[in-house]
C-alpha cells in the first residue's frame, strides 16, 4: 500500500502545518478535514467515499437522536440504524470472505470467496464513529451539528490509520476550543520525533530478526531460534504500533489536540490483566465501556463473568483479523483473564515481583506465536520448538543472537519506562544541562531516522492491516 511509505507525510506535513496556522482559527478544522481526506485519498482513493459516508450516517443519527429527545423508542431505532451500517459496512469489508471461507468448511459447500480489498484504517475509524451514537444516545455528548467539526473528528490524519481509538467525547470541546501554543507544538514534536524513531530505527531493525526466523523450515527450528524469533516479533510489534502511536499523538498536539495515551510500558507487566491495562489502552477501553460493561461486567456472578469475557475476547481477536489465529489468541487471553480473575491474582501477590514478570512475559510471548503465524498447524509447530521440541540450538540460532544480539538489547533497554528517567534527570541537579542535551538527542535522533527512511522507502507499519 501506499500509505505503508512515510515519505509521503514527512512531504506532506509541513505544507499543511503551515497552512493550518495561517488561516484563521474558524478555518482551522475545515484546513484538517479537508488535510485529512487527502491523506487518506493517498493510499485509498476509492475508499474515501466509504469513510465519508460512514462519517455522514453517523452525523446525522446524532442529529436524529437529539431530535428524539425523551422518545426512547425512535432513539433506540435510530441507534440500531448507525451500528447495523457500521458493523454491516466492517463486516462486508472485513468478514465476508472468512465467514464464506468457514461456512464453505463446515457446510461442504463450495460458494464463492469474495475478495474484498480492507479499507485502510476501517476498524478504527468504525468503532470512533459508533462511540460517538452510543454517547449521544446515552445522553453523555450532545450531538455535535457542525458537519466538518465531526468529519475531522472521524477523518484526522495523525491518528486515523492506526488509532489511538479516540471516542469522540475525549475530543469533544477541543473540536472548538483548542488553543494552540508553542509548549504543546514542541511537546508535540518532540513526542512525533520519539514515535518515528521507534518505528525506523528499534522496529524495522529487530523486525529483521522475525523475518529471518519465519524464513527458516519448522524442521530447521532450534529452540534458541524460536525465542530469539518470537522476542523479536513482540518487539517489533510494540515498538511499531507505540511508535504510530507516539507520532500521532505528537501530531495531535501539534494541531492542538490532546490525544489518550495507548501504551504503558507494557512489558513491565506483573500479570496478564495489568498487562492489557498497558497494552492498546484504548481499544481495550472501548470494548470495557461499549461491551463488557452493557454485558453486565463482573457484577452478574461467576458464569456471567465467565461468559462475558470470553465474548469480549472473542471480539478482541476478530477485530485485529478475520481468521482463526486471530479468534484462538483473542480466546487465549479470554481464558487467562478468566483464571486471574477468578482465582490466580490474588495468588501472585504473595510471589516476588520478578516471578510476576517472568510469569507474564512468558505467556505473552506464547501468545504472539497466535498473532504473528496465520497459518495453525504451522503456529503450533512453532510453539513445539519454542517449548523443547526441537534441538536447543544450532550454528544458524548462535548467528541470529550474534548478528542482531545489538538491536535486540538496544530494544529491551528502550522497553523500559525512559521519559520517567528524563523527568527525573529534569528536576534533579543536572537540570541545568537536560535542555541542551535533550535537544541535541532529539536532532540526532531526527538525523538518523530520516536518513534510515530516505535509504529505505517501504515503512509498513503492522497495524494498518486492522
Amino acid at each position: 500500500m501506499v500509505f505503508s511509505s512515510l515519505i509521503f507525510l514527512f512531504a506532506f506535513l509541513p505544507a499543511v502545518l503551515a497552512l493550518y496556522y495561517l488561516v484563521p482559527r474558524r478555518l482551522r478544522n475545515l484546513v484538517l478535514f479537508l488535510a485529512s481526506l487527502l491523506f487518506y485519498a493517498w493510499g485509498e482513493p476509492v475508499y474515501i467515499v466509504l469513510m465519508l459516508f460512514s462519517t455522514l450516517v453517523d452525523y446525522t443519527c446524532g442529529l436524529l437522536l437529539a431530535r428524539c429527545g425523551e422518545r426512547k423508542g425512535r432513539a433506540r431505532l435510530v441507534l440500531l440504524a448507525s451500528i447495523i451500517v457500521n458493523l454491516g459496512l466492517l463486516g462486508f469489508f472485513k468478514y465476508a470472505g472468512f465467514v464464506v471461507q468457514a461456512a464453505n468448511s463446515i457446510l461442504g459447500s463450495s460458494f464463492a470467496v469474495p475478495e474484498v480489498p480492507l479499507p485502510v484504517g476501517i476498524s478504527f475509524y468504525t468503532f470512533q464513529t459508533m462511540s460517538y451514537t452510543i454517547d449521544v444516545y446515552r445522553g453523555q455528548i450532545p450531538a455535535q451539528r457542525d458537519f466538518v467539526a465531526f468529519g475531522t473528528y472521524v477523518s484526522l490524519f495523525p491518528q486515523l490509520i492506526a488509532g489511538p481509538i479516540v471516542r469522540y467525547r475525549e475530543v469533544a470541546e477541543q473540536l472548538h476550543g483548542r488553543r494552540e501554543n508553542i509548549d504543546s507544538f514542541g511537546a508535540g514534536a518532540r513526542r512525533f520525533i520519539l514515535g518515528l524513531g521507534k518505528k525506523v530505527l528499534l522496529a524495522n531493525n529487530v523486525g529483521m530478526l522475525w523475518e529471518d526466523v519465519q524464513c527458516l523450515a519448522p524442521a530447521e527450528l532450534t529452540v534458541l531460534a524460536a525465542w530469539l524469533g518470537i522476542v523479536a516479533f513482540a518487539l517489533q510489534i510494540y515498538f511499531d504500533f507505540s511508535g504510530y502511536s507516539d507520532m500521532a499523538i505528537g501530531l495531535g498536539k501539534m494541531f492542538g489536540f490532546t490525544f489518550p495515551e495507548n501504551f504503558n510500558a507494557p512489558y513491565l507487566s506483573a500479570s496478564i490483566t495489568d498487562f492489557w491495562r498497558r497494552w492498546h489502552m484504548t481499544l481495550g477501553t472501548w470494548f470495557r465501556e461499549y461491551v463488557y460493561v452493557p454485558l453486565g461486567g463482573s457484577r452478574a456472578g461467576r458464569l456471567r463473568l465467565v461468559r462475558n469475557l470470553l465474548l469480549v475476547w472473542a471480539l478482541t481477536g476478530l477485530w485485529h483479523g478475520a481468521s482463526w489465529n486471530f479468534l484462538l489468541w483473542g480466546l487465549y487471553y479470554g481464558v487467562l483473564l478468566v483464571v486471574e480473575k477468578l482465582f490466580l491474582l490474588c495468588r501472585l501477590e504473595q510471589v516476588p515481583q520478578f516471578v510476576r514478570h517472568l510469569y507474564t512475559l512468558f505467556l505473552v510471548l506464547l501468545g504472539w506465536v497466535f498473532f504473528a503465524i496465520t497459518d495453525l498447524p504451522a503456529a503450533f509447530a512453532y510453539l513445539q520448538a519454542m517449548l523443547g521440541g526441537s534441538p536447543w540450538a544450532d550454528t544458524q540460532a548462535l548467528y541470529f543472537l550474534g548478528n542482531y544480539g545489538i538491536q535486540l538489547a538496544a530494544a529491551l533497554i528502550c522497553c523500559l519506562p525512559l521519559r520517567r528517567v528524563a523527568r527525573a534527570v529534569q528536576a534533579g541537579p543536572l537540570r541545568r544541562f537536560y535542555l541542551p542535551l535533550a535537544g541535541a538527542l532529539y536532532a540526532a535522533l531526527l538525523f538518523v531516522a530520516t536518513a534510515y527512511l530516505v535509504d529505505a522507502t517501504f515503512n509498513p507499519f503492522l497495524y494498518f492491516r486492522f
